[in-house]
C-alpha cells in the first residue's frame, strides 16, 4: 500500500508491506504531474514499513530514474533496511540528485526540505 502527500514542492510516499506496480504507477503520475507543472521535485520516502517489493517495481523505478532523474533534486529516505539501501545506491547511478538515508524521520524531512 502507498500513502502519498504533496507540499510545496516536497512529495512524501510512504510505503506499508509490498511495494507493488500499481502503487509505483501513482507514485509516478503524482511526481510528473509536479514537474509538468513545477520542474523539479524534492522525494521524502518512508519505507520503515516497506516489507518488500516486486521486481517489476525494481526495473521501472530504473527506468524512471534513467528518465527523470535530473528533475530531482534531493531524495530523504527512512530505512534501515540493508538491502533497500543497497537498491537506492544502485538507483542513485540514474539520478543528479542527492540521496541520503535516514533511520530518523524528523530529520530526514528536515533536510529534505532545507
Amino acid at each position: 500500500m502507498i500513502s502519498i502527500e504533496k507540499t510545496g514542492h516536497l512529495i512524501t510516499v510512504a510505503i506499508i508491506g509490498e511495494f507493488t506496480l500499481d502503487d509505483f504507477k501513482q507514485f509516478e503520475d503524482q511526481v510528473l504531474y509536479e514537474f509538468h507543472f513545477n520542474g523539479e521535485a524534492n522525494l521524502l520516502l518512508d519505507w520503515r514499513d516497506m516489507v518488500s517489493y516486486t521486481v517489476d517495481v525494481a526495473w521501472e523505478e530504473i527506468k524512471f530514474m534513467r528518465e527523470h532523474g535530473s528533475q530531482i533534486n534531493r531524495v530523504a529516505v527512512v530505512t534501515d533496511n540493508q538491502w533497500q539501501i543497497w537498491s537506492l545506491w544502485v538507483s542513485n547511478l540514474f539520478t543528479d540528485a542527492e540521496v541520503v538515508v535516514f533511520s530518523d524521520y524528523d530529520e530526514a524531512k528536515a533536510w529534505v526540505m532545507a
